[in-house]
C-alpha cells in the first residue's frame, strides 16, 4: 500500500474513521510517528465500531477522545473538566458550583467557583485561607473588601473586570440590577472550597452572647436576633450609590493599590488578524501577588502557537466558542481533547501545548497562573533564535525554510 503522506494522514482523518483502510505500514512516518502505529488511519474499519452502551450526546462532544489524531501517544493525567456537569447549591439570592482537586486530581494548584447572585443576591461577608482571584462573565457586582491596615475598598466591577483578596482579606459580593451577575472565582490552592470558607454569621452565632457584648462594647440584647444558621448566599436589598458606600468606608483611608483591574478593556500584549491576548499579572494589576491570568481570543480556524509556561501550571475557563487542545508531554505523552464554553483546562507546567479554535464564531477563554509574574516560551521562538543550520539539522529541514519560521513571538497564527 502507498506510504501516506501528512497531507493525505490529516484529510483521511477529516473524512472520519470508517472510511479509512490502512496498514502497520504507516508507522514511524510524518504525521504519525509511533510503533505500533495508533490512530484510525491504521485500523481495520470493522474494529472501529462502539456498538456497546453509549451515550451519543457525550460522544459528539468529545470527537477527540472517540477518535484521537495518530500522533496522540500514551497516557496522561485527564486535563479536561466542566462546570456543566458540577452540582449547584442554590439559596435564595443565586448558586454556585466548583471543580476543586478532589473533582479533578490535575488541579492541584488552584480550585475553581462559577457563582452566580440575582439581583440585590449576596454573597455574605466572609474571609478564606487562600487567596481569590476572579473574573466577572455577565452583569454587574460590587464588592467590598477590607486589608490588614483596616483600609476600606468598594467598588463596582462589570463582564471583563477582576478582583484579587489576598488570603484572610474579609470581603462580601452582592449582584446589581438589573440582572445581577455571574463570575468565576479561582483560588490558589487546589483544595480551597466555597462551601469551606469562614463566614460572619458562622463566628458570631457560635460565640458567647456574653463574649459579643464585651468584644463590642454593648448589651447582649443588641444581639439576641442574629441568624443561628450561616446566609451563604442570600436575598438582600439592592444597595444605593456606589458613592455613598464608599464614603461611608473613607475615614481610614484608601488601600496602596486597587484591588479590581478591568481585564477585558486594557491594551492587548499580542493583537494580530488571528486574535489577541489580553495579560494582568503583578506588574499591572499590583495587589495580585499569587495570580496572573490573561483572557485569550483566537478567530476561527486560527491557532494559539505551541508554547509552554516555565513558572506555573495553567488553569483555563472557557469563556466561548470551541476549539482542541493538544498537551505534550515527556515520555513522549501528547494526548487531545476538546473543549467548549463552560469548560475548565488544566496544562501542568513546561508541558507544550497548542490550542485550535475548531469553531465558526471566536474562541475564547481565561488562562490562570499561580505566579505573580506571567512566563511564556514559544516554540517559534525557540526555533527562529536558534543557529538555523543547528535547527536544520536537527528536523532536516532545508535552511530557507528555517529561515521562515516567525522571529516575532506572534502567539497566535491563522489557519
Amino acid at each position: 500500500m502507498e506510504k501516506l503522506s501528512r497531507r493525505k494522514v490529516l484529510a483521511l482523518g477529516a473524512v472520519g474513521s470508517a472510511s479509512i483502510v490502512a496498514t502497520s505500514a504507516n508507522g514511524a512516518s510524518f504525521g504519525n510517528p509511533d510503533r505500533p502505529p495508533e490512530g484510525a488511519v491504521n485500523a481495520n474499519p470493522a474494529g472501529l465500531t462502539d456498538p456497546g452502551p453509549m451515550s451519543p450526546a457525550l460522544a459528539e462532544q468529545f470527537p477527540s477522545f472517540e477518535n484521537p489524531p495518530p500522533t496522540d501517544v500514551g497516557d496522561m493525567q485527564l486535563f479536561w473538566s466542566s462546570f456543566n456537569n458540577a452540582p449547584k447549591r442554590i439559596q435564595n439570592g443565586g448558586w454556585a458550583r466548583e471543580v476543586t482537586k478532589s473533582d479533578f486530581a490535575i488541579s492541584d494548584a488552584v480550585s475553581g467557583v462559577n457563582m452566580r447572585l440575582g439581583p440585590g443576591g449576596v454573597r455574605e461577608m466572609h474571609w478564606h485561607r487562600a487567596a481569590e482571584w476572579a473574573v466577572m462573565t455577565n452583569g454587574r457586582c460590587r464588592i467590598t473588601v477590607l486589608d490588614d491596615k483596616g483600609r476600606a475598598y468598594v467598588q463596582d466591577v462589570s463582564a471583563g473586570d477582576l478582583w484579587y483578596f489576598p488570603a484572610g482579606f474579609p470581603h462580601s459580593l452582592q449582584g446589581l440590577g438589573p440582572e445581577g451577575c455571574e463570575f468565576v472565582i479561582v483560588f490558589d490552592e487546589g483544595d480551597q472550597s466555597e462551601y469551606g470558607t469562614l463566614l460572619l454569621t458562622d463566628w458570631l452565632a457560635h460565640t458567647p452572647p456574653e463574649l459579643l457584648a464585651k468584644n463590642f462594647g454593648m448589651s447582649s440584647d443588641a444581639f439576641k436576633s442574629i441568624p443561628v444558621n450561616d446566609l451563604w448566599i442570600f436575598q438582600g436589598k439592592e444597595p444605593g450609590p456606589l458613592s455613598a458606600d464608599q464614603e461611608a468606608v473613607a475615614s481610614a483611608g484608601l488601600p496602596e493599590y486597587p484591588f479590581t483591574f478591568r481585564l477585558g478593556a486594557s491594551k492587548p500584549l499580542k493583537e494580530n488578524a488571528s486574535g489577541m491576548l489580553q495579560l494582568a499579572d503583578s506588574s499591572t494589576f499590583n495587589v495580585s501577588k499569587t495570580i496572573a491570568a490573561a483572557i485569550e481570543t483566537i478567530k476561527p480556524g486560527a491557532v494559539r502557537e505551541m508554547h509552554w509556561h516555565p513558572n506555573a501550571d495553567e488553569w483555563q475557563y472557557w469563556l466561548q466558542g470551541q476549539g482542541r487542545m493538544t498537551v505534550f508531554d515527556a515520555g513522549p505523552r501528547s494526548q487531545t481533547a476538546d473543549f467548549h464554553a463552560g469548560d475548565i483546562g488544566y496544562v501542568k507546567k513546561s508541558q507544550g501545548h497548542i490550542i485550535e479554535n475548531t469553531g465558526k464564531t471566536n474562541l475564547k477563554f481565561v488562562a490562570v497562573f499561580k505566579v505573580a509574574e506571567y512566563q511564556e516560551v514559544g516554540l517559534s521562538s525557540w526555533l527562529s533564535h536558534t543557529p538555523p543550520s543547528l535547527v536544520a539539522q536537527h528536523l532536516n529541514m532545508e535552511l530557507g525554510d528555517v529561515g521562515r519560521i516567525p522571529k516575532d513571538r506572534p502567539g497566535i497564527m491563522p489557519g
